[in-house]
């Protein structure tokens, strides 16, 4: 933990000094900046939805392994968890192209 928030703050001080070297580029700087936030939200967007859907599907499974007679039930728990998972992914997505496409 401690190496990656020593990474993230190696990248944020990269990333802001160069826009203070370069005052007179603000406008194409609040553009870059868009795009490294566009792609970072939906990279964690992604990391979090990915690790949820393992975990839930991990669940059915063992679930159905233990009680296969319960197959049904689990089964359209585990799809509608799924859905609702995913649907948080495409949120971000959405969010993400926002930032990209819409003139501040």
């Amino acid at each position: 933990m401690k190496t990656v928030l020593s990474f993230a703050v190696l990248v944020a001080a990269v990333l802001f000094a160069a826009p203070a070297m370069a005052a007179e580029e603000v406008a194409g700087n609040f553009h870059n900046f868009s795009v490294m936030a566009a792609g970072l939200a939906i990279g964690i967007a992604v990391l979090g939805t990915g690790i949820g859907q393992g975990n839930a599907v991990n669940g059915a499974t063992q679930g159905i392994a233990r009680n296969p007679g319960a197959y049904g039930n689990i089964f359209t728990a585990m799809i509608v968890g799924l859905a609702l998972i995913e649907s948080l992914a495409i949120y971000s997505l959405v969010v993400a192209l926002i930032i990209l496409f819409v003139k501040w």
